[in-house]
């Protein structure tokens, strides 16, 4: 018994938590995931769990309890609330249920799907004797005490700039990082000025902490909603929740822009949400991959982008326009190209989606992913 198991006060063996010889193939995952990534990853961790059903393969999820996992309940999954006591005080409680919860589901490996739950997955591997995956989605800039653990048999990326950034950090854990791009289902349709009766739409998502990052964006919408007047009406949404709110709405005040930008929460399913628009607009270089950007591409959305961080899909001309973040006339310029020339919008955001089609199937990622979890330790 090694020391996380003496302060949990649980004991566990391997014989207890290890499958029979006979059955060293047979897999029983189990996923370890944060509230943020829950919400962020919601898709990702949807088709992830079909695909896991359709193999017949039991699966544990380990989120919290604020999570709302209805939907997410696909085949034999058992969920695992963790932490069950939100107190400074509850840790080894919290840990020990947690335990003993897992020794009886009998995972074969745990997969952390977010960086932040890492530490707690290394302690988990430890005291049941068990490898573990763990998915890297973002740059060093968003890392926090990552760290890796003999434990540890892979290190599952999302993009091509992520893993070069985590072999330059980890060069020792080199040969345990690998690509596995996050599928999705792209429609078959593009939604980008597809019904010319529709008021035309641009989409956003973003923390609203900061205005300064807003500035030049509504600068840009509040020209072109001037110049030149023979445009067609359109309007911005702007999807988000932060401390900045209310300076955000006294500056779209300002501008004369609350009638055309809105303001609206967070909400889910982001398909249908984001379907219902014609241009989707990232606003700053993202350090981690961004689901949104890779469902509004999917449902057929013409992207306007700035280079910088992780934008492997973002590919200037043919999957996105690309505009200087920092410039109010690079913003305005980007968008103009697309109000302006709707068939340019159109074959980019048809570009974006083959593009898809060919990197970002989610049966290539399922596969991936369970080549991975049969991998021998």
């Amino acid at each position: 018994m090694d020391e996380e198991q003496k302060e949990s006060g649980v004991q566990v063996t391997a014989t207890e938590i290890a499958p029979p010889r006979s059955f060293a193939k047979t897999i029983r995952p189990a996923l370890i995931v944060s509230e943020k990534t829950f919400f962020e990853y919601s898709l990702f961790l949807e088709h992830l769990l079909a695909g896991l059903a359709d193999e017949s393969i039991p699966t544990a999820l380990i989120c919290p309890p604020d999570c709302d996992v209805g939907s997410f309940i696909y085949g034999s999954v058992e969920v695992f609330r963790y932490p069950v006591i939100k107190l400074p005080l509850a840790g080894p409680y919290n840990r020990n249920r947690l335990v003993e919860q897992l020794v009886k589901f009998k995972p074969t490996i745990l997969h952390c799907i977010s960086e932040s739950k890492v530490s707690l997955t290394k302690k988990l591997a430890r005291l049941l004797d068990l490898p573990y995956v763990m998915m890297v989605n973002s740059l060093k800039k968003r890392w926090r005490g990552l760290s890796i653990s003999r434990h540890c048999t892979k290190i599952i990326v999302p993009a091509k700039s992520i893993a070069a950034d985590v072999t330059k950090f980890y060069p020792h854990a080199a040969e345990r990082i690998e690509q596995v791009n996050i599928g999705t289902f792209v429609e078959q349709d593009c939604v980008c000025f597809s019904q010319r009766s529709r008021l035309v739409s641009m989409v956003t998502v973003h923390p609203l902490d900061n205005v300064a990052v807003f500035e030049n964006l509504f600068s840009a919408v509040r020209n072109l909603a001037i110049n030149p007047p023979q445009m067609d009406e359109f309007m911005l949404i702007v999807i988000g929740q932060g401390r900045a709110e209310g300076q955000l709405r006294k500056l779209l005040a300002a501008l004369d822009l609350l009638q055309r930008v809105t303001i609206v929460p967070a909400i889910r399913p982001w398909r249908s949400v984001l379907a219902a628009g014609d241009i989707f607009i990232q606003l700053q270089p993202n350090n981690s991959f961004n689901p949104f950007l890779l469902e509004a591409m999917s449902v057929g959305l013409a992207v306007a982008a700035c280079k910088g961080g992780v934008d492997d899909f973002i590919i200037a001309d043919r999957t996105a326009v690309v505009f200087n973040q920092n410039d109010e006339i690079s913003i305005r310029g980007a968008l103009q190209r697309l109000l302006d020339r709707k068939e340019f919008a159109r074959q980019i955001a048809r570009n974006a989606q083959q593009y898809l089609r060919e990197n970002h199937s989610v049966s290539k990622m399922i596969s991936s992913i369970l080549q991975i979890y049969r991998e021998p330790r």
